[in-house]
């Protein structure tokens, strides 16, 4: 089995050193980037396991450039984690809304951001709910091929925004409380809040339509397509 594929995108070429050195001692595969458009080009390039984004950046902020990620299908298993200072609530909401799986502040210890990486990429390997085919009103899901047919249209969905929807859909009619959603969708390792949840779930609606998600007040969401 070859080594985990990770890319770094940052301007400061100081971080992308210090990151890149602690990575590459654990055996990782590392390469990097120094602004967010020459990042989206490498990603597309390598197809890597992991990116790691800054968010301010020139040429293209790491928010525009996970969303062009994202919208390329070859890197639909990609993982993609901001590791950044801006810790801001409507920043990461930003994050989230445009594919990310994880936000992680800077500055972070070594041993942290190695444990967090660790973590990102075991997500990666036992990630994806698998379930069978719904057919509901006007929508299908295709747990093998990652593709959702809604009212005969193929949507291409972040990776995350596609797993929460086959797990609603899984068992129509079940409240999943937030806290099975999140070990579910995002597993016991990553920390991300329950507006991430929330996140998720507006930009669900938005492109599938309201009728498929309920929201059960302080307990979590159903699918009632």
């Amino acid at each position: 089995m070859g080594k985990q594929r990770i890319l770094l995108v940052d301007d400061e070429p100081d971080i992308l050193e210090f990151i890149e050195y602690n990575l590459l001692k654990e055996g990782y595969d590392v390469h990097t980037a120094g602004n967010g458009r020459i990042g989206v080009e490498m990603a597309k390039k390598l197809l890597p396991d992991l990116v790691l984004l800054d968010v301010m950046m020139p040429e293209m902020d790491g928010v525009e450039a996970c969303s062009e990620i994202r919208g390329h299908a070859p890197l639909a298993e990609t993982v993609v984690a901001f590791l950044t200072a801006r810790g801001e609530d409507y920043s990461q909401i930003a994050g989230f809304e445009a594919g990310a799986d994880d936000y992680i502040l800077k500055p972070i210890k070594p041993k942290v951001l190695v444990s967090r990486v660790q973590a990102l990429l075991r997500r990666k390997k036992n990630s994806g709910y698998v379930g069978g085919n719904y057919d509901g009103t006007g929508l299908m899901i295709d747990p093998e091929r990652y593709v959702v047919m809604h009212q005969s249209q193929e949507l291409n969905l972040p990776k995350k925004e596609f797993e929460l929807l086959s797990l609603l859909a899984s068992q129509p009619g079940k409240v999943f409380s937030r806290e099975k959603i999140l070990a579910s969708v995002w597993g016991t390792d990553v920390v991300v809040g329950d507006r991430t949840i929330d996140v998720h779930i507006r930009k669900l609606r938005e492109k599938l339509g309201d009728e498929y998600f309920k929201t059960v007040k302080g307990v979590g969401y159903k699918f009632v397509g």
